[in-house]
């Protein structure tokens, strides 16, 4: 197939809360998903990184899929359904397409470190069996294992691998991904905030963003502004977001923003062990953070402004 999504924009990586007993709190989790689709992003991730997927059921990741999809109006549910063994990714990816999802996020797997034809076989399997558009993500800081760019290109030739979700780090890499596969109906996006803008500098589509859960209007500012050329307005928005970058990684990700969720009134900040709430000092930087926004929100209100 050939994606029906536009994968351009921002795609907020979901938490997904929790109540006291550490069970999902689906009322908070549709309510989010509609803040975040009334701010404006462009498409909605649930259970990735972000929503804790490594440490919920399959029952659970396909019960949140359906919650955010009967929750939303108009925006595409990309469903996070990867895992380190093919056959539980091929599982999760065919009960996420059942329960309706638009798409798939698919991590590459993890801990056991493939080579690279592992990579490809992989994804290809899941690819030939499940005809969704499907995004390919490399994030090894977190898997332990790179995919090389010879890979992503190889990759990209197949009719429902739909995109690459870049969180190497490295600018140089995710731009050859991007510029070998221009011929392509492949869309390569920014998974690491503070190289958002860097990434759609070489032509990349957009983010699979965790601050947007936080600044949805200002990150889906920043990225519109870049996407139409501004790039003196993206700086601007870039710069500003620039607290907010760090201080949502200043500890593993989803702690952070789960905190900065709660400081917000959006949703409760636990945890599911081993994950631990964030600690006092950090909370504190976080806040100081949060307060400068709600103090000045001058710039994103220029960018929706236009020229």
């Amino acid at each position: 197939m050939t994606s029906d999504i536009d994968f351009s924009g921002v795609f907020p990586a979901m938490c997904t809360p929790f109540d006291e007993d550490e069970g999902i709190d689906f009322e908070t989790l549709q309510t989010d998903a509609q803040r975040l689709e009334e701010a404006g992003v462009d498409g909605l991730v649930p259970v990735g990184s972000t929503g804790e997927s490594a440490t919920l059921t399959h029952d659970e990741h396909v019960e949140v899929v359906e919650a955010v999809i009967d929750a939303v109006d108009d925006v595409p549910v990309i469903a996070g359904s990867g895992s380190n063994n093919t056959r539980e990714a091929l599982e999760l990816s065919e009960r996420s397409a059942d329960a309706g999802a638009d798409g798939l996020l698919l991590i590459s797997p993890y801990y056991n470190k493939p080579e690279q034809q592992g990579f490809v076989e992989h994804y290809e399997t899941i690819a030939d069996a499940v005809d969704l558009p499907q995004i390919v993500y490399n994030v090894p800081s977190r898997t332990g294992q790179n995919i090389e760019p010879d890979t992503a290109v190889e990759l990209a030739s197949h009719e429902n691998i739909a995109g690459y979700k870049a969180a190497s780090g490295d600018l140089g890499q995710i731009g050859e991904v991007v510029e070998r596969t221009r011929d392509e109906d492949f869309a390569v996006l920014s998974g690491d905030d503070a190289l958002t803008l860097p990434v759609l500098s070489v032509g990349g589509t957009g983010t699979i963003s965790v601050s947007a859960n936080v600044e949805p209007e200002r990150t889906c500012a920043m990225v519109g502004a870049a996407l139409e050329g501004d790039y003196e307005r993206a700086r601007e928005l870039h710069h500003e977001l620039g607290p907010l970058f760090r201080a949502l990684f200043v500890e593993t990700n989803p702690i952070p923003v789960k905190e900065a969720m709660e400081i917000r009134g959006y949703g409760p900040a636990r945890m599911r062990s081993p994950m631990t709430r964030l600690s006092a000092e950090n909370r504190e930087l976080l806040e100081d953070v949060l307060a400068e926004f709600e103090d000045e929100p001058t710039a994103v209100a220029d960018a929706e402004a236009g020229p």
